[in-house]
């Protein structure tokens, strides 16, 4: 698998429809709350979903190649049973918050629309996670679909909608930078706000970073770290810098180009809930290769479909979901502790192969 094929995975997968509207929305609280007053609203919101949450992934990931084999702390069947059920809990809740947030995206929209769309995306997820090289085609494909919206985004706001230019890009790419001199402010909850990102990233991170971990077979530790942590940074970082154009000229986004940006999160939704589909159903031995295509599609449509109808009538918080891949990680790190000399012997001789070479432009 090429580079260009892994971080689309990682940026797609481990992230949602949020990234592409949600900024919008949060621009104005960042800069009217007096918490956010350390730095400006765009380095604050690089920071809700910046280089910190990448290196929980990296983290995660690296635990998954070189640890969890020694370890097997994830096959004690508590442990296994209670994160794979947090892993489909964390999938239903995922598109249930699409679903919920529909109408904040598109306003006006009727609420069977709204259901119509949840049930193309779980549908087109759990196909996607039956096929992998869908998936990654998916992927790349979504990758593509957001560089062309940021392209179409920023010549619309420096050019068409404003007179910004590329000036106006690039003094806001100095304004982000201001997030790496105030990156310990977000190691611990800034507000309630920020508290429920931090949660959220928690749960995904364990999750992401055990679906990563079976594509990078003979991947060194720092082309690894680097394609996690640094790369998906930068279009995430100039996705920001062009919206913010949006809301620094107070840019009224037209219905077209509002309509492109759904598309977009959309797809986003359905890369994040394959990954998880995916994940659950081949560690608890659910996958396609068992069940079959008629029993593996019925069986996670109507699983996926089921909690997002019972998320309608329950309190369930994302911030549990967090509270125990928190526990889990304590589980994971005095594991850690007890081992610690066979660990460091055994990491040392794990050898790390080069990685495969393949055809320019080729998904595997």
């Amino acid at each position: 698998m090429t580079i260009f094929v892994l971080v689309a995975l990682l940026f797609t997968a481990g992230l949602d429809m949020g990234l592409v509207m949600l900024p919008l929305t949060e621009f104005p609280i960042y800069a009217d709350d007096p918490a956010y007053d350390f730095s400006n609203p765009l380095a604050v919101e690089f920071g809700m979903w910046g280089p910190l949450v990448w290196l929980m992934y990296f983290l995660s990931t690296f635990y998954f190649v070189k640890l969890e084999p020694k370890l097997q702390v994830f096959e004690i069947p508590l442990v296994k049973w209670v994160y794979n059920l947090t892993v489909i809990a964390t999938a239903a809740f995922t598109c249930y918050l699409f679903m919920s947030a529909l109408p904040s995206y598109v306003p006006g929209i009727p609420d069977w629309t709204r259901w119509v769309l949840t049930v193309a995306v779980i549908g087109s997820a759990v196909y996607s996670s039956s096929n992998v090289n869908f998936m990654k085609w998916l992927a790349v494909t979504s990758t593509w679909m957001f560089v062309g919206l940021t392209l179409v985004m920023l010549i619309a706001a420096a050019y068409v909608f404003s007179g910004a230019g590329l000036s106006g890009l690039f003094a806001n790419v100095l304004s982000l930078l201001d997030y790496f001199p105030n990156i310990l402010h977000f190691t611990t909850p800034i507000t309630e706000y920020h508290e429920f990102y931090l949660f959220w990233w928690f749960a995904w991170s364990i999750m992401i970073g055990q679906f990563v971990a079976t594509f990078v077979s003979g991947l060194h530790a720092w082309r690894l770290a680097g394609a996690m942590i640094f790369l998906p940074a930068i279009p995430l970082g100039i996705w920001f810098c062009v919206i913010y154009i949006y809301f620094q000229r107070d840019i009224t986004i037209p219905t077209w180009l509002n309509m492109a940006m759904v598309a977009v999160g959309i797809v986003f939704v359905v890369n994040s809930l394959d990954s998880l589909m995916r994940l659950y159903s081949s560690n608890l031995d659910i996958d396609i290769e068992r069940l079959g295509r008629k029993v593996y599609f019925p069986l996670h449509f109507t699983i996926q479909i089921a909690l997002v109808m019972a998320y309608q009538f329950t309190p369930f918080r994302i911030e549990w979901v967090g509270v125990i891949v928190i526990l889990l990680y304590g589980a994971v790190y005095v594991v850690i502790y007890r081992q610690k000399h066979e660990i460091g012997s055994h990491v040392r001789a794990v050898p790390e192969p080069a990685l495969p070479e393949e055809e320019p432009g080729r998904v595997n």
